[in-house]
């Protein structure tokens, strides 16, 4: 493993802005959806809210220490959107760009590469009282956002990616109700997905038409691959149902030219698909430089009824597949299966499945487990030694990957699990925002040193 990797490979770990920033009404910063979201009893585990989160937007050169001592060269973090434009349009909070400033400016002192997203999951909540992802419009301001934080921005960063996972943020958040905003919908949630590719062209076409030379500009999806039960034909086709939902509702119009065959007779009777837009696919499709590929687990799936008998009533997530059969596999602390084998299949069907596919990072991969008294997280260190072993294959399977980053740098909000869950390499005690190294980011310390 330890010359396994090529030269000029990043190393990284990864975070987000909702999920560690805290401070939700400092400065100016508006209200996103994840606000309104946790604020109602019963959506979030133990009511937990986005705050205090890990205080970064306080503590963050206490964390950029931390990252100069893991050895890294590479930093994936999001700017929260109602942080620098509250409203989602117009008025700039200049207190909120000043922050992700100082972050930059000392990420590049430390010879740290910035990688900036401009949207993870937190839409000013202003916007979804528009609509939200349903309309076409909030499309347009998140280039007008993109563009905005570019040009404040582009001096100090040359990675530009412009969504994080956009399955979840409209399959999740707009068809089952267990992201934010919490909508349970067919067509609003279909909108929603492709609004959000729309908005990711229309980002890229802004950013790249003032960008300077040498700036990158790329997506992270999710990727899960769907795995049959059974060699049934009836599992098979549910296995292929849940990867056009998840995979190809994405990739087909991003790297295929084309929306993904079966989604219409999937969704005909929930969705008359008239938000699609003669010209969308080629804004959609817009060259990119990279892509980010997030991996936790495969999905394992059976044909089941459509939970809703009415096709017009159901949600976009009812699609006749069962995904709560898990195989006889160890699993996380969140009961997901690991299965590494799952990362490289999902990267070498990438490569094979699209021609023009840009190269790839790993953006996220993480585990968790319970805690240790003394934080020696040796089933975490398995997982990211394994999972690197699976980055290899890919590698030696022709894959044009350039780097990997770890999920996550620290303890975090985890959306709708608050803060039961753990991914971080580093504790958090969110009582006394104490920072704890546990044996993994001193193992993935020492694995990364090697690789130099």
């Amino acid at each position: 493993m330890t010359t396994s990797f090529p030269p000029g490979f990043r190393w990284g770990v990864a975070t987000s802005a909702f999920q560690i920033e805290g401070a939700t009404t400092e400065d100016g910063r508006g209200p996103s959806i994840w606000d309104t979201f946790a604020a109602v009893p019963g959506t979030v585990a133990g009511g937990d809210t986005g705050e205090p989160a890990a205080e970064h937007y306080h503590r963050w050169p206490q964390d950029l220490a931390l990252l100069t001592g893991l050895g890294v060269d590479a930093y994936r973090f999001s700017v929260s959107w109602p942080r620098v434009q509250p409203a989602g349009r117009g008025r700039v909070e200049r207190r909120g760009l000043d922050f992700y400033r100082r972050l930059v400016e000392g990420l590049r002192e430390k010879g740290i590469e910035p990688f900036l997203t401009l949207y993870h999951w937190d839409l000013p909540q202003a916007l979804e009282d528009e609509g939200g992802w349903r309309s076409r419009d909030t499309a347009h301001r998140f280039a007008d956002y993109a563009a905005l934080v570019h040009a404040e921005l582009g001096d100090l960063v040359d990675h530009w990616t412009t969504l994080n996972e956009p399955y979840p943020c409209a399959v999740a958040g707009y068809g089952e109700g267990r992201h934010a905003p919490g909508a349970k919908e067919g067509h609003g949630a279909l909108a929603a997905a492709h609004h959000l590719l729309l908005g990711h062209g229309l980002a890229v076409q802004a950013m790249r038409g003032q960008a300077a030379p040498g700036h990158r500009f790329g997506v992270v999806l999710n990727q899960s691959p769907a795995v049959p039960v059974t060699e049934s034909a009836a599992d098979k086709a549910a296995a292929a149902r849940q990867d056009t939902l998840l995979r190809r509702q994405f990739t087909d119009p991003l790297f295929g030219g084309r929306y993904a065959p079966g989604l219409t007779a999937m969704f005909g009777a929930a969705s008359d698909f008239s938000f699609r837009h003669d010209g969308d696919l080629a804004t959609i499709g817009v060259p990119l430089d990279y892509l980010g590929v997030n991996y936790y687990y495969r999905l394992h799936v059976a044909d089941a009824p459509p939970r809703e008998p009415d096709p017009a009533r159901r949600t976009a997530a009812d699609i006749g597949v069962d995904t709560t059969r898990l195989p006889d596999v160890p699993r996380t602390g969140m009961g997901w299966p690991v299965e590494p084998e799952g990362l490289t299949e999902a990267l070498v069907a990438l490569h094979n499945g699209y021609p023009d596919l840009p190269p790839v990072y790993v953006t996220e991969n993480g585990c968790v487990y319970p805690d240790r008294s003394d934080f020696a997280d040796y089933e975490r260190i398995s997982f990211l030694s394994d999972h690197l072993a699976a980055v290899r294959d890919a590698l030696n399977a022709g894959v044009d990957l350039r780097g990997y980053f770890a999920w996550s740098l620290l303890d975090n909000f985890e959306w709708a699990h608050g803060y039961k869950h753990r991914f971080g390499l580093v504790h958090v005690d969110y009582t006394t925002q104490r920072r704890t190294p546990r044996a993994s980011y001193r193992w993935y310390r020492d694995f990364v040193a090697a690789q130099r």
